[in-house]
């Protein structure tokens, strides 16, 4: 059993999503067709937007380079 996540995990893990979500929407991509640019699932990426999803280095990566910006530039 995964151990629960402190507020501060949780909060970080929302400001990644809502940043995400923000270029992603800025870009005009759905959720649907973002997720099919990046090779993973749409419900994944509405995870990952909800802060619901402890995102792996390299779904990072395909999101980073599906929205043609740094990984950096997420997690900041």
């Amino acid at each position: 059993m995964a151990a629960e996540r402190t507020k501060a995990e949780q909060t970080y893990l929302l400001k990644v999503g809502r940043k995400i979500r923000s270029v992603r929407e800025s870009s005009g991509h759905s959720q649907e067709t973002f997720a099919v640019k990046c090779g993973l699932d749409r419900t994944y990426i509405s995870d990952v937007e909800r802060g619901e999803r402890n995102i792996s280095l390299l779904n990072l990566r395909k999101i980073a380079n599906a929205l043609k910006v740094e990984v950096h530039f997420l997690v900041q």
